[in-house]
């Protein structure tokens, strides 16, 4: 026997027994249905010239089921209403960049793949006085109300204005981060925040458009919610995502999206924080 063709086997042999693992429905169904929203580029959105889905989540989610010897159903639903839909059965995974929070762990457990920061940011007109976090004291920053920014805002604002005797920043909550961007544009707030696994990717489709303003100022974990219910479907994305990453494919899509700074290592269950 080459050793090629015991490579192969053995991979082979692994997928068997990945996919032997895996619940029962999901094995007799041969698929896994996964939830994305497509509105979150470059993690989940839709190729402009095909319409078709794309982003890292998405190609993870491909690396993923095919790992696990399955194929992968994608199924649009709002964000709001993924894990309520796990929790009907419409989806069994969900895959959109959602962050591991201890308030949604009540009903899911997270198998965490990927992470970010809150990233404060301008625009050219007013990066000539705002140069550093400390220059929005006093500013209008506004961020997705549907986020946990708004509120880890008003904390940095806490600690880094008004406990040193500076005005406090306003925390405007917009209708998501593309309201936010229009919103810094028509000047009607002074900067944003948004996660920094994006900012860049909306660089380099809007040149001289926005402007970081220092570091990430959190860290946050982005997980795959998985009914707390489903343990064994769990640890099977679990063990799916770390031969992924021994494999070297999560490398290779990180570095597809421009994301090596978001490499989470090793993947964990509910290791995230508020």
């Amino acid at each position: 026997m080459t050793g090629l063709l015991a490579s192969a086997l053995a991979i082979g042999l692994v997928s068997a027994a990945t996919a032997a693992e895996l619940p029962d429905r999901i094995k007799k169904a041969g698929k896994i249905v996964v939830a994305t929203m497509p509105n979150y580029a470059p993690i989940t959105f839709k190729d402009p010239a095909t319409n078709k889905l794309t982003g890292f989540d998405i190609d993870l989610g491909e690396a993923l089921a095919k790992e696990l010897g399955v194929a992968i159903e994608w199924q649009e639903i709002a964000f709001a209403q993924m894990i309520p839909s796990l929790q009907t059965g419409r989806v069994d995974l969900a895959l959109a960049g959602m962050s591991d929070l201890p308030g949604r762990r009540e009903i899911v457990d997270f198998v965490d793949y990927m992470k970010s920061g809150a990233q404060f940011y301008t625009s050219p007109a007013m990066a000539a006085t705002i140069k550093t976090p400390e220059d929005l004291c006093g500013k209008k920053v506004g961020a997705s109300r549907s986020t946990n920014w708004p509120r880890q805002i008003t904390e940095w604002s806490q600690a880094n204005c008004v406990a040193k005797g500076k005005p406090a920043i306003e925390s405007i909550g917009t209708e998501g981060s593309a309201d936010a961007r229009t919103q810094l544009k028509t000047q009607r707030i002074d900067a944003a925040v948004q996660g920094n696994e994006t900012l860049p990717y909306f660089q380099s489709q809007e040149p001289n458009t926005y402007v970081l303003i220092g570091e990430a100022f959190t860290t946050s974990l982005s997980g795959v919610p998985v009914l707390k219910t489903e343990t064994q479907l769990r640890d099977a994305v679990k063990e799916g995502f770390e031969r992924l990453q021994q494999k070297g494919v999560y490398d290779e899509i990180l570095k597809k999206y421009g994301l090596q700074a978001n490499k989470l290592s090793p993947i964990g269950i509910n290791q995230g924080t508020d």
